[in-house]
């Protein structure tokens, strides 16, 4: 038996029956032979490690725009986190760990500079509007590997697909959340990330105060940055094993208590006017790169070469700017739209 044969075996001897199993993945968009090393779901988070969308995460914006100060979040930073989080929940409920952390590390790939800043522009200016989600999909189907994808597995396409959930219930339902377990893990992981790394930026920026934050949440969740993830995770995994159906629960309290500080998160920190400010910034930056982009002829030699004569100029513009990072748009808006001073010896 050959060591990825062995790893199969094991995942049906050990894990919940509510797990997804990678000996039963419903497979890939190309046929392929197997690696005799790594199971279906070990081979999709290796490539989307080595994917360049993934090192691009480094340099785009989580809530901070291009943030010169060492600790704040950034897009990878964030990633990390969430596959941190939704891992150790998925061992915690016996849950295929692999597949968990593969739809954790690529949720966002398709993720826009200076965060949603840069998606709503997008969603405004391509004709076909602009979902992350929906990008993050396009990269690992589409734009890696020039063209030919990663040809990931349905089940961490599929996660990364229905990993967001804005401002709606944090408990997907069955009509709109993953269909695997360990997807659902991962959208409830991505905001337990955010709500606390957030918090902790906004609080570090000075943009928030302990002293703004409902104390009644503090109470419930804890004073503490580890302290409300450590509730917060408690609870999804405590919860979800009392009831043993399959779904995913949180205690009541918990929940109210994570719905509130989302709310005051949207309320005091992404629509602060001093974050604010700085994100009106930056969607007209955007904004006139993309016209600039549609108006001229020859702009992407090396990205046109991946389309046919079919795609339109919109869709390729887009392409572009998502996957741009936050310092390498300000450089080209600079050497586009900046006058350089004449030098004159």
């Amino acid at each position: 038996m050959n060591l990825r044969g062995y790893l199969e075996e094991l995942e049906e001897k050990t894990l919940s029956p509510y797990a997804a199993l990678s000996s039963r993945s419903r497979g890939r968009q190309r046929a392929e032979a197997e690696c005799p090393l790594r199971t279906a779901f070990q081979r999709d988070r290796d490539r989307i490690i080595h994917s360049k969308a993934f090192r691009r995460l480094k340099h785009k914006t989580q809530v901070f725009l291009s943030p010169t100060g060492d600790h704040y979040r950034t897009r990878l930073t964030h990633t990390l986190e969430v596959a941190q989080i939704s891992r150790t929940i998925a061992r915690a409920l016996r849950l295929n760990e692999d597949l968990t952390e593969a739809i954790a590390l690529g949720h966002d790939l398709g993720h826009t500079p200076f965060g949603h800043a840069g998606e709503k522009v997008l969603d405004d200016l391509h004709p076909g509007g602009f979902r992350h989600y929906e990008q993050s999909l396009r990269v690992v189907e589409f734009l890696e590997k020039n063209g030919r994808g990663l040809n990931l597995t349905w089940e961490v396409r599929d996660g990364i697909l229905k990993h967001s959930k804005g401002r709606a219930s944090i408990i997907p339902g069955p009509e709109d959340g993953p269909a695997t377990l360990e997807g659902q893990v991962v959208r409830v992981a991505d905001i337990i990330a955010y709500i606390n790394h957030d918090l902790d930026d906004a609080l570090r920026a000075g943009v928030i105060t302990m002293d703004d934050i409902p104390r009644w949440c503090l109470k419930i969740l804890g004073s503490r940055h580890s302290q409300r993830i450590g509730t917060m995770v408690r609870s999804l995994v405590e919860k979800t094993k009392e009831a043993d159906d399959g779904r995913l629960h949180l205690d009541p309290a918990v929940l109210e208590a994570m719905e509130a500080l989302r709310d005051f998160l949207f309320e005091n920190v992404y629509e602060s006017p001093t974050v604010h400010a700085e994100f009106i910034k930056a969607e007209k930056l955007l904004r006139e790169l993309y016209e600039y982009f549609l108006a001229q002829e020859n702009i992407w030699e090396k990205e046109a070469t991946l389309y046919g004569p079919e795609t339109s100029r919109h869709r390729i513009a887009c392409d572009f700017i998502s996957g741009m990072t936050d310092r390498y748009a300000l450089n080209l808006y600079k050497e586009l739209f900046i006058p350089r001073p004449w030098l004159v010896y």
